[in-house]
């Protein structure tokens, strides 16, 4: 398990590497999405980088056997907590990866910023919950 986390973690560090090498572009999945799915202008890069976000994980399984946690949630919990992160990834000028990934990388200080605020308020809601529950 731990060779594919860092097999996985260098794929996507060289992901980000080429996309910027090649199309000068930052990979941000948000971005990324939002410029496949949304925008009026289709660019092939972003659509291709969407298709292996999704054919990736379907290929570890049909390698591997599916070992993805399960969740016990209604779809609509789903949804909702789909539209909160994509309001959040506007709301904060890109997503985790973007800034976690890319924008740390680049000495970004807004990056940095976004991902301490990220970090902070996962460790207190676990935190939390972790009391509650």
């Amino acid at each position: 398990m731990i060779a594919t986390s860092i097999f996985g973690g260098l794929l996507i560090g060289l992901a980000a590497v080429c996309l910027m090498l090649f199309q000068g572009r930052i990979a941000g999945i948000s971005s990324i999405v939002y410029r496949a799915i949304f925008q009026l202008k289709l660019e092939s890069w972003a659509l291709t980088f969407v298709i292996g976000l999704v054919l990736g994980p379907l290929l570890v399984a049909a390698l591997n056997g599916p070992s993805a946690p399960v969740f016990d949630l209604a779809w609509w919990q789903v949804g909702l907590g789909g539209l909160l992160v994509g309001f959040g990834s506007r709301l904060g000028s890109g997503c985790t990866s973007g800034h976690g990934v890319c924008g740390i990388s680049r000495g970004s200080a807004r990056s940095v910023v976004a991902t301490l605020t990220f970090m902070v308020t996962g460790v207190i809601t676990v935190f939390i919950l972790g009391m509650i529950l």
